[in-house]
Formats: C-alpha cells, structure tokens, sequence
C-alpha cells in the first residue's frame, strides 16, 4: 500500500498481525483475520489508528491487484480514510505546525459523524461488556455496508431510500453478491437502527432526518422456517454409525441439547455441576440475561440419556463450580469463550450436516434440535404455553413462530382430508 513522506513525517497503510481477530481450531476451516491500520511515525514514535476493516493474509496480498469488485471497494474504502489522514498532516504542517495530539484531535472531530466510526466504537463497547455474540453481529453488519458502498457514510446518508435499496441489495442474489436471509437482513438494519438512534440523541441527526418507524422505512419480520426433525428421523439420527469420536460428541450434544428442552450450546457448555438439582438441570438463557429485566429460570428433567452423554464426554471432577462439559475454563475472557463455543458449534453443525446428507434428510443444526424439541412437544399435544416456558420465551408469538411450519404442515394434512370421499 501507499506510503507518504512530508516533513519527518511518514504514514502508511499495514496489516496488523498482532491483534488477530480469530483463532483456528482443529478441523474447524476458519481464517486469521487481522485489523486494517494506519500507522503514522512522528519523532520515531508510531501511532496506530484503526480503519474499521479487517482483512485474512491472502485479500491483503492482493489488495492492490485485485479485479474483484467487493476487495476493490474494500481498497478504496482504505485509501479514502488514509487521504484524509495526509490531508491532515498536509495542512498541520503548512499551518501552526504537526503534532499527534492535533492530528489525534482532527480525526475525532471527523469520525464525530462517521458510521464506521460509531460501529467500531459499539462494538468495542460490547466486547467491553463481554456481550461478544452481539459485537460480532455488529461487526457482520458493518463489513456487509463496506461491500455495499466504498466510501465511509455520514449519519445523513442513512435515508429511507439508501435503506431500501441496501435491503434489496442484500435480498438480490447476483455473482458477486450471495442473498441474505429475511432474519439476517433483519439483523443487519437492526444495528443501523441502534446506531442511528444513538446519532439522534448525540443530536448528530435531528428527528425528521431519523429514516425508521411508522410510515418511514420498517424492518421485515423473518417467518419461521421448517426446520423440525420428527421422533421417527431423531431415532434414524441417533442410530447411524459413526466411526470417530469427534462423530460421537458432537451427535451426543446435539442428542442433549434437543433434550435439554433444546437448550443452544451457548447455554449447555456454560451449565456447571451446580445447575444440577433434584434430578433436574436449572439455568437461565444466556440470550435473556441482559435483554430482559426478569431472569427466567428454564428447569429441564435430567433423563438417563442425559446422565449417560455426561458420563461419557463430561467433566471428571464433579465440584460444583465446575462447568459439565470440559470445553470451557475459568480462566478464560469473555472473547475466547465465545471462539470456543462458536468452534464447538461449527464442528457440530459439520458432523450433523454429514448425518443428515448420509440419512437423505433436510441439512441438521444445532438449530435443529430447539425447533424439533418444540414441534415434538406440540405434535404429542403439549399446550403452547408450556412449550413457551420450557424455551424461556418471554411471550408466545415467538413460540408460535418455532412452531409455525408444524402448523402449516397440519393444515395441509387437514385440506386432504377434504376429498376422501
């Protein structure tokens, strides 16, 4: 990349591979990626100052021969934050004279109205707070609007029309672009809304220009996807031979999530052997914690299946402060056990998806076994609003959603039975 030279002064662009943003995992494909920086050498001192883009070894490499459209963005997007770092040093100089802190104080007031700006400092601020999952929601976002556009936006360019046209670009399948789901995109326009709001109450945007709610720019609601297994398939799934034991683990926690009254991993590796009482495992959502004011308690009967996959892949040492299965420690921050449990589920999802193709059956998740532990429940007569508790949902509109392929599924059972003369 580009380097500059003015009065003792130089600048370049770097890939900083001190701070990689992820780590690998044995038979998980998952690459280093590492943060985009602008360095700045002043009285052989250097300063750091982020882009806000993060880039894997091999896109740097090529960053500046690359005929692809997203990387091309990407390069001009950097090169436009480096042009307005020259720019500065530019007229420092020629004015009252360089110094880091006034440089350090004009891309301050520059970034005051950026959007990239704001979403590296929510996401700093979430890491902060160990809401890791959150942070790289934000992050997924905010790389998803680098792809879309090549220059850094202002909290004005964010208009109901820039957000439709972003909605239907991330909707549209083409060659360089993969369509996004509903939920995904629901996801992606939620962290603008969130950033958008804090721009009002900053006072950076008034209320007129603020682009969402009635008759402005809406957020679509996902449907429920038909992704439910049925007890017949559950037992095929559970009966296929496997050969590795990496096949066997990650059949078992898929086997004790769906048990656990479909429990997410995030939940089940954090369980400790003091959540355990009376025959029956006690926990809250980790989803729920910070997001409702009342912690709901989720209680699942501990079944011998349950007591046999803890036997054969749990944690020996049975103190109570112990987590169940070994995968997390104590020792950890918050940013390496969400990476440990992100591999944990990326292994599992590629052992199952290897079962259900094997079995001629619809790709299996770690998804699949909260959806199929609500239908289960429903198709044996469950009433709705103890499926609704079991799942710790805090109302049951998002409960008739896991269940809404189930229902249309039945309605059509039902419309056959109309013609049997």
């Amino acid at each position: 990349m580009e380097n500059f030279s003015l009065d003792g002064i130089t600048a370049t662009i770097i890939l900083d591979k001190r701070t990689p943003k992820k780590t690998t995992e044995p038979e998980i494909d998952l690459y280093l990626e590492y943060p985009v920086k602008y360095r700045v050498t002043h009285m052989r001192k250097q300063f750091y100052y982020p882009s806000g883009i993060d880039l894997i070894e091999d896109e740097w490499k090529i960053i500046l021969t690359t005929k692809k459209r997203e990387l091309i963005e990407t390069r001009e997007l950097i090169q436009s934050g480096f042009d307005k770092i020259k720019g500065h040093i530019k007229e420092m100089v020629k004015g009252d004279g360089f110094s880091i802190e006034g440089l350090q104080k004009r891309l301050s007031k520059g970034r005051k109205n950026s959007i990239l700006t704001a979403f590296n400092n929510k996401i700093e601020d979430l890491k902060k707070a160990g809401q890791i999952g959150t942070a790289s929601t934000y992050q997924c976002a905010i790389n998803s609007i680098i792809k879309y556009t090549a220059k850094d936006l202002k909290y004005s360019d964010i208009t109901m029309d820039w957000l439709k046209k972003y909605e239907t670009h991330l909707l549209t399948e083409t060659k360089e672009n993969k369509a996004k789901s509903v939920t995904t995109v629901k996801f992606y326009i939620g962290c603008i809304r969130a950033i958008m709001s804090e721009g009002k109450e900053l006072k950076i945007i008034s209320g007129s220009q603020y682009p969402f709610g009635k008759g402005r720019f809406e957020i679509k609601k996902g449907t429920g996807r038909k992704l439910a297994l049925t007890l017949s398939q559950i037992g095929a799934v559970l009966k296929y031979e496997l050969t590795t034991n990496a096949e066997k683990r990650s059949r078992d926690l898929w086997f004790f999530s769906y048990l656990c009254n479909g429990a997410n991993f995030s939940d089940i590796l954090k369980l400790k052997y003091k959540n355990i009482a009376g025959g029956e495992i006690h926990f809250i959502r980790q989803k729920t914690k910070r997001t409702t004011k009342e912690q709901k308690e989720i209680i699942a009967t501990l079944l011998p299946e349950m007591k046999e996959i803890i036997r054969k892949w749990g944690n020996p040492d049975k103190a109570k402060d112990n987590y169940i299965f070994p995968f997390l420690t104590k020792d950890m921050d918050a940013m390496t056990e969400k990476r440990t449990i992100q591999n944990v589920i990326r292994l599992c999802n590629k052992k199952m998806a290897e079962i259900s193709e094997a079995l001629n059956l619809e790709n299996i998740s770690t998804y699949t076994a909260r959806h199929s532990y609500a239908t289960v429940l429903k198709r044996s007569g469950a009433n709705i609003a103890f499926i609704s508790e079991s799942l710790g949902h805090s109302d049951l509109k998002t409960t008739e959603n896991y269940l809404a392929s189930f229902e249309q599924e039945e309605r059509a059972k039902n419309a056959l039975k109309l013609t049997e003369f």
